[in-house]
């Protein structure tokens, strides 16, 4: 029986009863989170929230992680309420509760991943800049701190960090090493690398921070060739994937009613998330055969 059927006035009980029995889980699984400081689920939750910190210090959002996953709760219990109410089918549902779940993370890891390659593509310019200033001034502490005025955001961010970090006693090596963990890029562990092992042994880093300039140069020349050679592939993988999506649609429109199997009985709910499964599980794996490393 769908969710559908709950607007027929015969079922306002049952209607009242689920939302009361929603809301009561949901309330019970809050308190289960307050409550026990050292279960499971407390230790899950923390998790979470770390993970979501994380993140946030990453894109420079100095927020509590609880903050935001307290709003994915709030968020999750105003939606399934509104469901029910509504007589939404049961997929419909699913679905609302796993974008509620899941919308929020992807949204911060694709923040990051643009943030990341925003970064990297001011690499080669920084380097270039800290080559000049090293050649006005010995110290590389120095030519840092004069540097990170001559980049833009976000790189301009991660230094002001790394400058700050060096002023309140943590040492050059220190703070640059922070940066890189913090940014996670390759190729900015690259650049930190050659400063660093260019500082220890000596010689002209400025010449050193000029070839690996050009070095990066030419390796983002190869990873676009690589992008512009993959690209056909990733476009035909999602008309692909979204071609499921496109005859369910057709389907309904055409016969309305022709997927109401899948919805009244356990077995077509079983069908449905199989299938939803194994679409997403062939996203996946397409995903990662057309993700070239270079």
């Amino acid at each position: 029986m769908s969710f559908s059927n709950l607007a027929n006035p015969s079922f306002l009980v049952l209607e009242g009863a689920g939302v009361a029995c929603v809301l009561g889980g949901l309330g019970l699984g809050t308190w289960c989170l307050v409550a026990t400081r050292d279960g499971l689920i407390q230790r899950a939750w923390a998790r979470y929230c770390s993970s979501i910190e994380r993140r946030l210090y990453r894109l420079f959002i100095f927020r509590p992680g609880y903050q935001f996953a307290v709003g994915q709760l709030v968020a999750m219990v105003l939606c399934s309420a509104a469901c029910i109410v509504a007589g939404a089918p049961f997929p419909v549902f699913l679905l609302v509760m796993l974008l509620c779940a899941t919308a929020p993370e992807l949204w911060l890891r694709r923040r990051v991943r643009e943030r990341v390659t925003a970064i990297e593509a001011q690499i080669d310019t920084f380097l270039v800049a800290l080559a000049n200033a090293l050649k006005a001034t010995p110290s590389v502490a120095d030519a840092l701190v004069s540097t990170q005025l001559l980049v833009a955001d976000p790189l301009r961010q991660e230094l002001q960090l790394a400058v700050k970090q060096m002023r309140v006693g943590s040492s050059m090596e220190q703070a640059l090493l922070n940066m890189s963990g913090r940014v996670g890029s390759r190729q900015l562990d690259s650049a930190i690398s050659a400063i660093l092992i260019g500082r220890q042994v000596g010689g002209n880093i400025a010449a050193i921070l000029d070839a690996t300039a050009g070095s990066m140069r030419e390796m983002s020349r190869l990873e676009g060739v690589v992008r512009s050679k993959t690209a056909e592939g990733k476009s035909q993988m999602w008309v692909l994937g979204g071609f499921p999506i496109g005859i369910l649609v057709m389907f309904n429109l055409v016969s309305p009613g022709f997927f109401d199997p899948l919805t009244s009985s356990p077995a077509g709910y079983f069908c449905t998330m199989l299938a939803f499964l194994l679409w997403g599980m062939a996203i996946v794996t397409a995903r990662a055969i057309l993700k070239t490393d270079i």
